[in-house]
């Protein structure tokens, strides 16, 4: 075969990647530098040479940088959230530490898509994006509450659970970061720390207290 036919057959197979397939390379690609940098510090160029495509091919997908940050951020939402669906048939403590498990699987498996994901602060948080932050919050909070098997979580429990949740993610980035603990002692830890709070949580609130007898 010559070099020219071998290029022209090489050029349709590149066409034929998916709709699907090409939206993934691009916000792998967004995902990865919004891991890092802020998203008013990165541009599309920025996206269509991390992807090595054009900057038309991003505006063809995404229409601009701001669908571009909510399509890739809810891509690693969508995936994060797949690893919380719950698996019952266990102790409350070990349905959690199993769930704990789950999401550091994530953490580690898809580094980039978690740090854009929970990166910065809550000026960043608005919209779009805090919704799609939030959405994964309220997933943990429910899986939370239908393994200690509580159908209406009074304040103090529902404060004491979001404070937790809030400790998993500051967790989970110090950990990508670091990473001078082994995960196994990180989860066991963040188990022992849900205890804790629910120790204290008790003091104040007599719900808190069966549910705590319940489990420990």
């Amino acid at each position: 075969m010559t070099p020219g036919k071998s290029a022209e057959t090489a050029r349709p197979a590149r066409r034929r990647l998916s709709v699907d397939r090409r939206r993934e390379e691009l916000m792998a690609a967004a995902l990865e530098l919004f891991s890092t940098r802020d998203a008013e510090d990165v541009s599309i160029d920025d996206v269509a040479s991390a992807a090595g495509a054009s900057r038309a091919l991003v505006y063809h997908y995404f229409g601009g940088k701001q669908e571009l940050y909510v399509a890739a951020l809810r891509s690693a939402a969508e995936q994060l959230e797949s690893r919380l669906r719950p698996q019952e048939g266990g102790r409350p403590l070990d349905e959690l530490a199993s769930g704990l498990r789950r999401y550091f699987d994530f953490v580690e498996e898809h580094a980039t898509g978690f740090a854009a994901l929970l990166r910065g602060g809550p000026a960043n948080r608005a919209g779009e994006i805090g919704e799609i932050v939030d959405g994964v919050r309220q997933r943990l909070f429910r899986l939370i509450q239908k393994q200690m098997n509580v159908d209406e979580p009074s304040p103090v429990l529902r404060m004491t659970l979001r404070s937790w949740i809030a400790s998993v993610e500051t967790s989970g980035l110090d950990w990508l970061e670091h990473r001078d603990i082994e995960r196994p002692t990180l989860e066991k830890l963040l188990v022992d720390h849900m205890v804790a709070l629910l120790r204290v949580a008790a003091a104040h609130d007599g719900d808190v207290a069966r549910l705590l007898e319940r489990l420990v």
